[in-house]
């Protein structure tokens, strides 16, 4: 059987056709995302990313009838996107990692996710919804501005990954990245059913939302409305041709889009609406309120306005006096494939470049018409090789270059595939703070939401470092009581050192023992902790397993965030263990102290200091359930266990009580209770059974105790001075958002960056604390997380400096 050969025509036309469908589909920057400009409706509110500036901050032109204002929005903070609502509008920090949002009429700001593992992008607000997709899974996230307990606004299911979404009043849609169609969700049903059939025999390459109907451009370039049509607002002008339009803005009533021929704007839909006045301008960027529209002018990037609901007593194509706008992100990708917008440097201050929108020229030509041929030709001499070469060389190099393309284009999938970066991250993250939590089972996301936003409150997957695995089985020293770097103390020498146990030099008391300051002969500043003394009873008993238990643990374990053994001394019933002397004291001696009384009273008073010295405890906790082989559960961890040496670095203490852990998270050991009341874990105090999470209950106890400046149990004046734990005072305020309301009063206000870090550690807190060992975060979470809050304060202050202490990172 022969086959009949392929005409150069019909190869070219194939050939075109392929890459122009490839082009198409492969973009997926929607039009009806996210922009650098945006309008709140209500108040006739236009924001703008400005340009030229080191932040790529916010600043938004106030109509409102008789005021006319400019406001700043959020000075020391970079924005890559954003978008408005009907009463609303929202950022999407630089980077994806968080956003914010602002209530128009009083523009009191409030930040609903944060996450710096899972970053977001295609930020989309509509009527009372905000949603965006996970950079990496495209996994759609959704949150609700309704207030209620429940959130109606469901996000789509995890096995639905979309390029775009747009979102409008009560709905929201998205182009599904498996085959280009249209998927729609939200609270109004019935639009949702009838833009989903209006468009569910089209492949589509962009989308837009207007108030109750969709326009966007199919994979052929062609575009089409649908949706409410009460007022023409679907009726696409009868002359628009494929590829006419690159940019789309839809209200009310009305729809407008922009030509890509010369940038000019075309308006369509209610009769009030027009764009007369505006033929002279060239668009970058267009947005639409309920009846009004404003667009970035190519021109100087100014923002000019139009239409029957902009109330401003001026002529249409009048500059808004705010500065010049940036026409997309600021970005630090290469913008190789579709270059980059003259002048980038300069409107990005240096900090990135901003790159073109792909835009595809399509030019099909309808394919020649396939006849049967009458008879089987006559067999004819090709002609000479070189002759053929010649009159087909254009179409041999345009088939080359497309061949090597796919060819390029189908190694990366392999490769992609081989490799698992493409593989899909079924992740749900969609906190308000988002802190990185891990946990079995079924948490109740309702018991979280209130406030005027109400994101759902699920755990995400643990995330782990890269070295953790490598680390985890690396042996710290020999387990021997008499380890080769524990020097052996006579008692006599010990005595001389603390004037013979003299009460003025006791500086505290640890598990089955008393702690008294001292100095060697050599010089060294020592803590020395002496064992109660008496007969063998079981308090003797008690007092030597402590000594062994703590002799054991640090003879084998050096880590900066651990208090350091430097010796011992057993002589008959007495039992000694010398450390280095922590010069600041315990954590619990500064929040707790009666001296302390206002900002000035301690170096702690400060929210970077508090998130600081929480992130040193966290670290050496880490270290014993994560490096430590075996395992360490330190089971006594505690404010007054955490020391602060000569430079602040917090450091856990007080090995008396703990035991070797077991190999996996999922072990437990059945044990008898021990530790100190207001930090014992409720599932190991209730049921005896001993877990890592247990010492992460005892943590997240410290934590709320650097929040809100009480002790794990206190006596609450708001309750007749009945007594009260930190946890049932402080947990049902931060879930309720009244975290302000509990804060520490001595170290004052947060500011704007380090509100969002201590929301964060908050929100980090209350998952500790949670009854069940399984629903707590694992010590590598918390870490992750408090560094983050970390680096939200040095976005904000940068660091630390003082003469009395310093910070030093890992």
């Amino acid at each position: 059987m022969t086959t009949k050969p392929i005409s150069p025509s019909v190869t070219l036309f194939l050939v075109i056709t392929t890459v122009i469908f490839f082009s198409l589909t492969t973009v997926v920057h929607g039009l009806g995302s996210a922009s650098t400009i945006a309008i709140s409706s209500s108040t006739n509110t236009i924001c703008g990313i400005i340009a030229g500036e080191t932040n790529q901050r916010i600043e938004c032109y106030i109509n409102d009838g008789n005021t006319k204002r400019n406001i700043v929005i959020q000075p020391n903070i970079s924005f890559e996107s954003i978008s408005g609502g009907r009463n609303f509008f929202c950022g999407l920090r630089s980077g994806g990692i968080s956003f914010l949002c602002w209530n128009s009429e009083s523009l009191q700001s409030k930040r609903i996710y944060f996450n710096q593992t899972v970053s977001l992008k295609d930020l989309t607000v509509g009527d009372d919804q905000v949603c965006a997709i996970e950079n990496g899974s495209n996994l759609v996230r959704c949150w609700w501005r309704g207030g209620n307990e429940q959130n109606p606004y469901l996000s789509p299911s995890n096995e639905e990954r979309f390029q775009l979404i747009t979102s409008g009043r009560g709905f929201s849609c998205g182009i599904l990245m498996s085959n280009g169609n249209v998927k729609c969700w939200g609270v109004n049903n019935s639009i949702v059913m009838q833009i989903e059939n209006g468009f569910r025999n089209f492949s589509m390459s962009s989308l837009v939302a207007g108030d109750s109907h969709v326009c966007g451009l199919n994979s052929t370039g062609f575009l089409f409305c649908k949706g409410n049509n009460d007022q023409g607002q679907l009726n696409v002008p009868f002359n628009s041709t494929a590829a006419e339009f690159s940019g789309l803005a839809l209200g009310v009533s009305h729809s407008c889009a922009i030509r890509r021929t010369n940038g000019s704007v075309v308006c369509w839909g209610s009769e009030e609406f027009s764009s007369n006045g505006l033929e002279s301008l060239s668009f970058e960027s267009i947005v639409a309120g309920l009846n009004f529209t404003c667009g970035l002018t190519t021109r100087n990037f100014s923002i000019v306005c139009w239409g029957p609901g902009w109330s401003m007593n001026t002529t249409a194509g009048m500059d808004l006096p705010l500065p010049k706008i940036i026409p997309g992100p600021c970005t630090q990708a290469s913008c190789s494939s579709c270059g980059i917008y003259p002048d980038s440097e300069n409107l990005c201050s240096g900090s990135g470049n901003i790159c073109k929108p792909c835009q595809v020229d399509i030019a099909i030509p309808p394919p020649p018409p396939l006849a049967l041929p009458p008879s089987p030709p006559p067999v004819v001499s090709p002609p000479p090789r070189s002759s053929w070469i010649a009159r087909n060389r254009g179409l041999l190099v345009f088939a080359i270059i497309g061949s090597v393309g796919i060819f390029s284009g189908f190694v990366t999938i392999i490769y992609c595939i081989w490799t698992g970066i493409c593989c899909w991250n079924h992740k749900k993250i969609h906190n308000s703070v988002q802190p990185t939590i891990t946990g079995g089972g079924n948490g109740n996301a309702s018991q979280m939401n209130s406030g005027p936003f109400t994101p759902p409150f699920s755990r995400s997957s643990t995330i782990r470092r890269q070295s953790s695995r490598a680390m985890r089985r690396q042996r710290s020293g020999t387990s021997s009581k008499h380890a080769d770097r524990a020097e052996e103390f006579t008692f006599s020498e010990l005595a001389a050192a603390t004037n013979n146990f003299s009460m003025e030099y006791k500086i505290g008391a640890g598990s089955f023992g008393t702690v008294y300051k001292g100095k060697l002969p050599d010089g060294r500043e020592v803590a020395i902790k002496r064992g109660e003394t008496g007969p063998r009873t079981k308090k003797f008993q008690e007092k030597e397993s402590a000594f062994q238990s703590e002799l054991a643990f640090l003879s084998r374990l050096h880590h900066k965030h651990l208090v350091g053994l430097v010796g011992f001394c057993e002589e008959k019933d007495e039992r000694l263990l010398v450390y280095e002397y922590m010069k600041n004291g315990a954590i619990y001696d500064h929040i707790h102290s009666k001296n302390n009384v206002d900002q000035n009273s301690s170096v702690l008073n400060s929210w970077k200091m508090r998130i600081k010295v929480s992130l040193d405890a966290a670290r050496g906790i880490e270290y014993l359930h994560n490096y430590a082989v075996p395992p360490i559960i330190h089971r006594d961890i505690k404010s007054s266990n955490i020391l602060l040496d000569a430079t602040w670095t917090a450091r856990v203490s007080d090995f008396g009580l703990s035991l070797l852990g077991p190999e996996t998270d999922r072990e437990y050991m059945p044990t008898k209770a021990a530790g100190t009341v207001g930090y014992m874990d409720p599932e190991y105090y209730g049921l005896n059974v001993l877990t890592a999470k247990s010492d992460v209950y005892g943590l997240g106890v410290v934590l709320l105790e650097l929040l809100t400046g009480r002790r794990a149990i206190f006596r609450n004046e708001e309750d007749g001075g009945s007594p009260i734990s930190v946890v049932d005072y402080a947990v049902p305020k931060i879930k309720a958002e009244e975290l302000d309301k509990i804060l520490d009063a001595r170290v004052g206000a947060p500011d704007i960056n380090e509100a969002e870090a201590v929301e964060l550690v908050a929100y980090t807190a209350v998952h500790c604390v949670n009854m069940e060992g399984r629903e707590r975060p694992s010590m590598i979470d918390i870490v992750a997380n408090l560094e983050r809050a970390l680096a939200i304060c040095d976005e904000s202050h940068g660091s630390i400096s003082s003469a009395t202490f310093s910070i030093r990172s890992e």
